[in-house]
Order: C-alpha cells, then sequence, then structure tokens
C-alpha cells in the first residue's frame, strides 16, 4: 500500500505542475484519451475528492465520488483499483476481483495493482489464476525476490508441488538459507514421497550453520517422527556436543526415551532438567510445557507429568503461572478436587487473578456446588465490580436455592454494569428475570421481562421457547406463541424441547395432525429419555383418535419414572385428563 500513495503523490505533483493526467492516455500501449477537456476536468475533480474523503474517513462519499469518476472514464486504472478496496472491505470479493481486473487491462505495467489481483485470486482460492499472475511478476520484477514466497504458495495450494519447490529454491537463491524456507522444502518433498530430498534440506541447514543445536535436534526429531530411533539418537547427541544445556536437546532425548519404552529415563531427563539451578523457571516451565505436548500428541497418558510439576512447584511455590498450568494439566485429566486446590492458591495469592477465579468457578458449576458458586461470584463481585457474568451466575445459583427475590435482585443489578452495546447479555439478564417472575406466579412482570429479553435480541431461543410455553398453559396468545415457538424450532430444528413446546402449542389450538408430526419429531432428536415427552405424546395420540397407543405411552411414561396422580388417572380410567404442565427453565 505504501507504494500505492507513493504513485498518488507522484501523479498529484504531474497534475499540479501542468502534466497530463496518467490516466487519459497511454502513449507506450497507442491507447487514446477517453475523454474530452471538460470531461477531463470533472474527473480530475471527483477523484481528488475521492481521495480526500477517503482520507477523512467519508467512505461513503469518497465511494460515490469514485464511482461517479468511473461513469466518466470506464477505463480509469486508478479508480478502478480504489474501487476494488471498497468492495473488498464490504464483502464483495468477487466484485473486487472484476474491478482488479479492469485495473490491469488498463494499466498492465503497473506493479501494485498486479500484485492486488495476484492476491486477490490467492485469497479467493483461484490458485491457478494466483499462480500465473506472480509468475509474470516474477519474471518482469527479478529484482523482488520475495514474489517467489507467495508464488510457492499459489503452487503448493494448486498441487503444483515440484514447482513449488523451483520457487522456494529462486528465493533461497537470493536472500539465502533459512530454517523456514528449508522446513518448507522438507514438507513439500515428503509430499512427493522424496525422503531422502526432504532430509537433505535439513542436513543442508544443520552443515551450513553447524554451531547451531537446534538443527541436529530438528534432525533427530524428524527421524524420530518415522520411528528410526538409531538415527535420531547419532543427531541428538551431536547436538548435545554442541551446545549440552540446550533445552530442546533434553525434551527431544525425552521423548526418544518415550518412543524406546524406558519412561524411566524420559522421566529422569526431564527431573534432571527441573533441578537444574542454571536454568530459569522459564526454561523449565517451556521443557514441561513441551514435554506434555508430546505426551499428548502420542496419545499417552500425561499423568508422568504430575510428579515433574511437583517437583518443580517444590522449588518454586510462589510461581503462581506455574501452578495455573498444572491445575489446567489436572482438570484434563478430570482430576478436579486437585486442580480445584491449585486455583484455590492463586486466588489467595493473587486475588486479582481472574483466569484463576474463573477456573475455580467453571469447576464449581460443572459440579453443581451451589454454595460455593455464591461464594466465589460474591467475591468476585467485589474483585472485579464490572464483570457482569458473575452477577449471572450467582442469580442462577440462587435460582436453584430457590431464593428467587435474592435472584432477581441479582439480575437488576447486573443489568446496569453491562454495556447497552452487549445486546446479547442484556436479552440473557431479562430472560432469567422473567423465568424468575414465573416460578413467584407473576405472570404479567413475567411477560414484560421475556419482551424486553427480545428487544434486544429478537433470536434468542431459550426466551423464545420458555415464553411461547407459559403463554400456551395459559392458553393465552397462542398465535403469538405459535409464531415464537416456530422461530425456535427453525434456530434448532433438532432441539427436542423446542420441538415439544412447538407440538404442544398445536395441541391447544385442537391441531392433532401437525402436533402429532411435532411431538414425533420431538422423540426422534431426544436424547435425554423424558418422560414428559412421552406423556404428552400419549396426550396427543388419544385427542387424534389413537386411544390404546395413547395409553400406552402413559404407562411408558410412568415405567420411566413420572410420578402424577393425573397420569395415575389417566391410565386408570383410559381418558385424557388436563393437568397445568409447570415447565421446566432451560
Amino acid at each position: 500500500m505504501g507504494e500505492c500513495k507513493n504513485w498518488v503523490l507522484r501523479f498529484c505533483l504531474l497534475f499540479l505542475i501542468g502534466g497530463q493526467a496518467l490516466w487519459a492516455q497511454d502513449e507506450a500501449l497507442g491507447k487514446p484519451a477517453k475523454v474530452n477537456g471538460g470531461e477531463q476536468r470533472k474527473f480530475d475533480y471527483f477523484f481528488y475528492e475521492g481521495l480526500n474523503l477517503k482520507a477523512a474517513g467519508k467512505y461513503d462519499a469518497a465511494y460515490d465520488a469514485f464511482n461517479h469518476c468511473l461513469s466518466i472514464d470506464s477505463t480509469a486504472s486508478a479508480v478502478l483499483y480504489e474501487l476494488s478496496s471498497f468492495y473488498a472491505q464490504l464483502n464483495r470479493p468477487e466484485k473486487s476481483l472484476e474491478m482488479l481486473r479492469r485495473a490491469v487491462a488498463y494499466s498492465s505495467d503497473n506493479f501494485t495493482y498486479r500484485l492486488a489481483l495476484a492476491t486477490m485470486s490467492r485469497n479467493l482460492g483461484m490458485f491457478g489464476e494466483a499462480a500465473e499472475e506472480y509468475e509474470k511478476l516474477v519474471k518482469d520484477y527479478p529484482g523482488k525476490p520475495e514474489l517467489n514466497y507467495y508464488l510457492a504458495d499459489a503452487l503448493t495450494q494448486e498441487g503444483e508441488i515440484g514447482k513449488a519447490i523451483d520457487a522456494y529454491d529462486a528465493l533461497e537463491s537470493s536472500i539465502g538459507m533459512s530454517e523456514a524456507l528449508s522446513m518448507q522444502k522438507y514438507k513439500l518433498y515428503n509430499a512427493l514421497e522424496q525422503t531422502d530430498n526432504a532430509f537433505k534440506e535439513v542436513e543442508k541447514l544443520a552443515a551450513k550453520f553447524p554451531m547451531e543445536s537446534r538443527y541436529p535436534i530438528i534432525l533427530g526429531d524428524l527421524y524420530l517422527e518415522k520411528n528410526d530411533t538409531v538415527k535420531a539418537l547419532a543427531y541428538y547427541q551431536k547436538a548435545h556436543e554442541i551446545d549440552p544445556g540446550s533445552p530442546y536437546y533434553i525434551v527431544s532425548m525425552a521423548n526418544y526415551y518415550e518412543a524406546v519404552g524406558n519412561k524411566d529415563a524420559a522421566e529422569t531427563q526431564i527431573r534432571n532438567a527441573l533441578v537444574n539451578e542454571k536454568l530459569d523457571v522459564d526454561t523449565k516451565v517451556g521443557i514441561l510445557s513441551r514435554y506434555i505436548l508430546r505426551l499428548q500428541q502420542t496419545k499417552k497418558g500425561t499423568e508422568n507429568a504430575n510428579a515433574l510439576f511437583q517437583a518443580l512447584l517444590e522449588q518454586h511455590p510462589e510461581d503462581t503461572d506455574l501452578k495455573q498450568m498444572y491445575g489446567s494439566l489436572l482438570v484434563a485429566q478430570g482430576k478436579t478436587d486437585e486442580a480445584r486446590f491449585q486455583f484455590q492458591l492463586i486466588t489467595e495469592m493473587e486475588p486479582s487473578d481472574a483466569a484463576a477465579w474463573q477456573q475455580l468457578l467453571n469447576l464449581a458449576l460443572k459440579s453443581e456446588d451451589i454454595p460455593e458458586v455464591i461464594r466465589i461470584c460474591t467475591r468476585c463481585q467485589e474483585l472485579f465490580p464490572d464483570a457482569p457474568e458473575y452477577y449471572f451466575y450467582l442469580g442462577i445459583a440462587y435460582f436453584q436455592q430457590e431464593k428467587y427475590q435474592d435472584a432477581l435482585d441479582t439480575y437488576k443489578a447486573g443489568l446496569a454494569i453491562i454495556p447497552e452495546t452487549n445486546v446479547g447479555l442484556k436479552s440473557d439478564f431479562y430472560g432469567q428475570i422473567g423465568d424468575i417472575y414465573y416460578q413467584v406466579k407473576n405472570m404479567p412482570e413475567a411477560y414484560k421481562a421475556y419482551d424486553e429479553a427480545l428487544k434486544y435480541n429478537d433470536k434468542n431461543v431459550v426466551v423464545l421457547n420458555n415464553y411461547a410455553y407459559f403463554l400456551s398453559l395459559e392458553k393465552k396468545d397462542l398465535k403469538k406463541a405459535e409464531r415464537m415457538s416456530a422461530l425456535a424450532v427453525k434456530l434448532e430444528p433438532n432441539n427436542s424441547t423446542y420441538l415439544d413446546t412447538y407440538a404442544w402449542i398445536f395441541f391447544v389450538q385442537g391441531s392433532y395432525t401437525l402436533a402429532k408430526i411435532y411431538i414425533e419429531s420431538a422423540l426422534a432428536s431426544d436424547t435425554t429419555k423424558s418422560f414428559e415427552l412421552v406423556d404428552h405424546y400419549g396426550d396427543i395420540l388419544f385427542m387424534s383418535g389413537e386411544k390404546e397407543k395413547a395409553l400406552e405411552q402413559w404407562k411408558k411414561a410412568k415405567e420411566m419414572g413420572k410420578e402424577s396422580e393425573i397420569l395415575d388417572r389417566k391410565i386408570a380410567e383410559g381418558t385424557y385428563i388436563e393437568e397445568e404442565v409447570k415447565h421446566e427453565n432451560e
């Protein structure tokens, strides 16, 4: 883009000293000007105005100015290039590409336009076309060797692996050898199943930098991936001769011992590094991290790392980052009590560590430890007064304890600190408030809260479902309930709860055929084995005239665990009996 700005500056200077506009005539191609003198002045005015408006951030007006220029001269490459950037920002890449193609067609010697065209083609996945453009640029601009990198990438994506290697070779001949280039070529040779050539690339790198231990280690790692432990060990030993204290060597040797089945030696290798006083804690953490990553990649248990973490923590008991890492590893292993202990230590040592509090909250929510959720959220409200998430989860905890007024007060207080721009969270808070009012049977306030929730997010699927279901229970505003439930089903078509609500609304309205269709869809999607769905199915079958099948479903609901006096009566009397179904909040 800097080159483009320089071009515009040169353009302005030429205009100011009376030079002819660059786009009006291309003498080299024998292309005459497309506009007369009067039109040219208008063109120039709107082009400069467009540039000024763009610089001032007035993009809509700039876009209009450039489009006006294009109506005067449809061959103006500078305008086509400017408009291409607008279409790219508007997420209309095909239109942007069209503009760039036209810009290049009318100014085939402009490097900036041609590079932009090649890049846009590559970004759109048109790798063959992009490669053709880059090949022409490489030929026309030999002083820009970096173009070979883009060419190689496009060729790789197009599947032209051999040509891609050639492009990397050309780049390497210009800028010299580097680890990045050699590793790219290693991958490409492997893709061609030319293993010998692949390893030669890294071997050349190691020969070029004989005092750099990283490259023998890379070679050792590559051979270890190929299960050639003999060659891997030889390269590791060579690296050790160059730099005995290399942390990469330590991890690689641990991986080697794991590969040959000597787990004790692998652990000893890492442990020796962790007790090495010459290594700082960050290096030790890096070594341990790489070791864990290797264990995960090889699908081996990470429990071997636990003792190593404990050894490191004994050396650095005040390092909270280390505790955070260990706690996260314990969570991944399912050892929640041990993980909770680590995170609790962090919050005591550094109360402002939000990440540790969040981990504690996640564990408490997962284990449904409501008193612990309340403790954490109450403390975090003091520490992080502008964080609404703690109000949200505290409200849920109070709701679970049936402390509805406390939950209501919490959500209302949370609403006051949520930014107006966070409409999704405001909607969720109002949805929770509606659920609370429903529980205390204050239906006018419940519906008022749901309406507020949908004002902030008209696709809040939980609110749409709950609101619709509660209306159906009251047999109130059923068409509104049907619209909301239909939208919930459209948003989540495989959600059995939402399908059940939709079926029940049709049932209440007497549309039993539709009710049967949707309740059967709900049952097909149900993974929770809900006896409520089965009971509803029985009700719908009965009203559809299938009384024997209805009785079977009622009995099945009872066998599944539903305890209800009304259900017992339906089974005993063999008839549908209406009851008020208390909706479970989602």
